[in-house]
């Protein structure tokens, strides 16, 4: 535990940011299974082009949970240990894929990036003014996140027009 670092926190408790940072860990472990099944599962038109985006986003996740796991240990907390702790403590939760089309899936991302939106900038607010260490951290992750939303409605819609001109043409 970094006792000047932890001495920096102003207006809020340590404990406090522990317990919403692992609430992030364990939906960044969800995020992160969620976009490696889907890039295994998902099917139709332009396939390939939405695994490329999902695989890419498992590894974005998976490195936001690493950030997330080091400024726990960092204030001296300890990460989720156990699997079911994950869905018991998530924010956002984990919707198994039960459509393995191509837009179906790329509707179940957007939803899960919205919620993460939400939840980091909900810690942002929270730790504005207070904790700047793990501030600019859940910043950097938001950040990450929006891009993320940006790239898989943009996929999403691109794939959307380019069916709909395939039904026209028949």
């Amino acid at each position: 535990m970094a006792r000047v670092g932890n001495s920096i926190i102003k207006g809020i408790e340590v404990k406090d940011i522990i317990n919403i940072l692992n609430k992030a860990y364990a939906d960044e472990w969800l995020a992160y299974y969620q976009y490696f099944i889907e890039s295994k599962v998902v099917k139709g038109l332009m396939k390939d082009a939405a695994i490329v985006e999902l695989n890419q986003h498992a590894a974005d996740e998976l490195r936001h949970a690493t950030m997330v796991a080091d400024r726990i240990l960092q204030l001296g907390g300890t990460p989720l240990l156990h699997l079911d702790d994950w869905t018991k403590y998530s924010n956002c939760g984990y919707d198994a894929p039960s459509d393995f089309d191509v837009v179906s899936i790329l509707k179940d991302a957007i939803k899960g990036e919205q919620c993460a939106i939400h939840t980091y900038s909900n810690i942002v607010d929270m730790t504005r003014n207070k904790d700047i260490v793990t501030y600019d951290l859940v910043s950097q992750i938001l950040s990450d996140e929006v891009e993320h939303e940006e790239d898989l409605q943009t996929l999403h819609d691109d794939i959307t027009e380019f069916i709909d001109n395939i039904k026209k043409s028949f």
